[in-house]
């Protein structure tokens, strides 16, 4: 049989007007919106909003293409960069050599704990003139970039790349110090008579991000930044040029990978908007590190899979260097299987799956170009506001902090109500899980040493209940009152049971049936004062109130619902988008379970 050739002028292309048409119909089927309303009100209707209310439209086409041109990086892999934060100078150096021989490009090296005077035994048997060194050394920068220029200079080598970790004003927002960079005059002489490629400042955003920060806020906090280092390196005598090249920004890559993508390459057009104005050379060097406040504690295998994700959205997005932190990283500082998977998350993207081989990847693409866009033009009227306040010294006052609070404030809604679910901890929780044990100190980049900005993570708070439950010599249970048969109880059941043990709350369930006595007499055996009933809308037309009511009669302080009505002896409700805390710590309360 041979196959007639297609005909594809039959085929004609659908419009946006056509598509509008046809989801308002589906929409006014299912009572979202009524039957006058306008096509472009399905545009409205099925967008959604980030936190720091950049507006993502349904649907988009070649209209959504920006007229900017696109500042992409070259192609090519980008650097593996690993963590280390060791407070043992010697097990800091063997995890570095582990690294180097085993994929990583260059490191990242957290002094905080450890202290400047051990670079020279963290960094012995390390080849400085191939692999590149970060530091991080919050108030104590100075003293480490002049330390690690003393023994580049004690060893005669000029290394091909690397940052001092300067970054007065990200030290200062964590609570570390203070001051916009004016004297590091004579680091910066140095660097530019003896280490032409190494870099000085970095414009981290990431206290920004761990403090809630939205992906446009925490551009406009970097760029800002950026600014600032540049004014005092043209202060102290660089010409922009000089200066510009002395710059590295940090940016935090998510679980998002679009919104990672798109936040990459909105920075670099932002930076080539400032080079212009300034008269140098547009190029952002980008180092991206899988977000800090996106990891858990609990079920931490998870994580594994929301780095992969981030380390793609940021290798895709076109940063520099990477950097994936341990899946293990909240649990204290990482053991080598963790640094391992870590490294070679990376490798696999690399090497395997071909991510740097390709120019852009997402350039072209109609989403991500409009959400590239959109990401700009906010984040540059968030740092417009930051320079009428005086410039990014002055907004860490009171502008930054009040701005990240609101929207910190909005995030935490959206992870109470599950609407930003965290699998492992708020959805699909393991109570039986055995947490690996790791040896205590801060595995999380980025660790707080002050009273700056506060510091995040998205799960801490239903992880917080996790541990009262855990504490218990017995765990706190909740009574699922099961009324009819097995097919029609199950989903609720299902549901009810997940929410609770996302607070740690085990559940019981009384079986099939509909005899209230029945049920009152399996809740008194359970031994708990709550009790939640689990069941379709038409079982609970039917024999919820005399449930509720045996519930009550059998000694139930609290009646939950799950799912939507009103009926007597219940006293609240669980559904899909209910404040999930409110009822976990509300049981909590009702349990006798300390807060």
């Amino acid at each position: 049989m041979t196959v007639p050739p297609l005909e594809v002028a039959a085929f004609p292309p659908g419009t946006r007007e056509q598509w509008r048409t046809l989801a308002l119909g589906v929409l006014r089927k299912s009572g979202v919106l009524g039957d006058d309303a306008a096509p472009a009100a399905a545009d409205e209707a099925l967008s959604s909003t980030t936190h720091d209310g950049v507006t993502i439209a349904p649907l988009h086409d070649a209209s959504d293409l920006p007229a900017a041109p696109r500042v992409v990086r070259p192609a090519g892999p980008w650097d593996v960069r690993q963590r280390h934060a060791h407070p043992d100078p010697a097990v800091t150096r063997e995890a570095v050599l582990a690294d180097l021989e085993n994929g990583a490009a260059s490191i990242w090296l957290d002094l905080t704990s450890i202290g400047p005077g051990a670079l020279p035994r963290v960094l012995d048997g390390v080849l400085l003139d191939l692999a590149p060194v970060v530091l991080e050394a919050g108030d104590r920068a100075h003293e480490a970039a002049t330390a690690f220029l003393d023994l580049l200079a004690e060893r005669g080598v000029t290394p091909p790349g690397g940052n001092l970790g300067l970054d007065p004003l990200g030290a200062r927002a964590r609570g570390a110090g203070s001051g916009t960079g004016e004297d590091a005059g004579e680091i910066l002489r140095r660097c530019v008579r003896d280490f032409p490629a190494l870099r000085v400042f970095v414009a981290d955003a990431l206290p920004y991000h761990d403090a809630g920060a939205g992906d446009a806020e925490e551009l406009g906090c970097s760029i800002a930044t950026g600014v600032a280092y540049l004014r005092a390196m043209t202060d102290a005598g660089l010409s922009a040029e000089e200066a510009l090249g002395r710059i590295e920004f940090r940016y935090a890559a998510t679980a998002d990978q679009f919104l990672t993508i798109a936040k990459l390459r909105a920075a670099r057009r932002l930076w080539a908007r400032v080079a212009e104005v300034v008269g140098g050379p547009g190029e952002q060097l980008q180092h991206a590190v899988t977000s800090s406040a996106m990891m858990t504690a609990r079920d931490p295998w998870v994580n594994m899979l929301r780095t992969t994700l981030a380390c793609f959205g940021a290798g895709a997005g076109g940063a520099d260097a990477v950097t994936v932190q341990p899946f293990d990283a909240v649990l204290g500082l990482p053991d080598a299987f963790a640094r391992r998977i870590a490294r070679n998350t990376q490798s696999l993207l690399l090497e395997e799956a071909g991510v740097a081989r390709v120019l852009d990847p997402a350039g072209g693409s109609w989403y991500v170009e409009r959400l590239t866009a959109d990401l700009a033009e906010s984040a540059w009227a968030w740092f417009q506001e930051i320079e009428r306040a005086g410039g990014m010294a002055a907004a860490l006052e009171r502008l930054v902090p009040e701005r990240l609070a609101a929207t910190r404030a909005r995030r935490a809604d959206a992870v109470a109500h599950r609407r930003d679910p965290i699998t492992g901890v708020s959805e699909f929780p393991n109570l039986a899980e055995r947490l690996p044990e790791r040896e205590p100190g801060h595995g999380l980049a980025g660790a707080p040493t002050g009273e700056g900005l506060p510091r995040v993570r998205y799960a801490e708070e239903f992880e917080a209940l996790r541990d009262l439950a855990d504490a218990r010599d017995e765990r706190p249970t909740v009574f699922l009152a099961t009324i009819g048969p097995v097919a029609v109880h199950t989903a609720r059941a299902s549901f009810a049971a997940n929410l609770f043990a996302a607070g740690g709350v085990a559940t019981v369930t009384s079986g099939p049936g509909t005899d209230a006595a029945a049920i009152a007499e399996a809740f008194r055996d359970a031994g708990t004062p709550v009790a939640c009933l689990c069941s379709s809308d038409r079982m609970y037309g039917e024999h919820a109130e005399a449930v509720a009511a045996a519930l009550r009669e059998a000694g139930a302080r609290r009646v939950w619902l799950a799912g939507k009505g009103e009926y007597e002896g219940v006293d609240d409700r669980v559904y899909a988008g209910c404040d999930a805390l409110g009822v976990l710590r509300t049981t909590f309360d009702d349990l006798g379970v300390t807060r």
